[in-house]
């Protein structure tokens, strides 16, 4: 197995919500982009509630998301699997992303949303007990993931469960209305 490595965030001080997933797949990191593969529902559901449609280019669709007050990364910085389904991460490889740093450089953070099992799982795992007490009472929620291997969700289960996403956070006044 190769040791692989994930991106770094996508985001901006101003963010409020943060979109974790576990580790891009082989599509994304041939790609260099987040959320690659063709029948991943990340950004058709992102179109819809974020205006980061699948045909824009993908600078833009960054550029919409970040400017709806969303950030974007994976919680695994590191891990050796075969393929590109989380099933097959060698648990023993993880090396998770450094979210301390990551939550002092943003501070207006008020909820995390974990696209798949994976990721909260590995979050939880990983990464939470670390956390000053303050981030470790952020809203934390798991979504359905956006995975073609989840087949078990429509796009339309899934839009309706990401639908969260467009609500402002509670007590956000810098909350996006786009």
């Amino acid at each position: 197995m190769t040791l692989i490595y994930s991106f770094p965030p996508v985001s901006t001080p101003q963010a409020h919500t943060l979109v974790l997933g576990s580790m891009p797949g082989g599509a994304s990191l041939r790609a260099g982009e987040y959320y690659a593969h063709p029948r991943n529902f990340f950004w058709p559901i992102l179109g819809e509630l974020a205006g980061a449609d699948p045909a824009l280019p993908y600078l833009l669709r960054l550029q919409k998301i970040t400017d709806y007050g969303i950030a974007l990364w994976d919680v695994l910085q590191c891990c050796e699997r075969q393929g590109s389904l989380d099933s097959s991460i060698d648990p023993g490889t993880i090396v998770p992303n450094d979210f301390a740093d990551f939550f002092a450089r943003h501070p207006h953070i008020k909820r995390v949303f974990f696209n798949g099992a994976m990721a909260e799982s590995s979050f939880r795992r990983h990464v939470l007990k670390s956390l000053p007490p303050d981030i470790q009472q952020l809203q934390y929620r798991r979504l359905p993931s956006t995975s073609p291997a989840n087949a078990g969700y429509s796009f339309a289960r899934r839009l309706d469960a990401w639908g969260e996403l467009a609500s402002c956070p509670r007590g956000d006044a810098q909350c996006s209305s786009t």
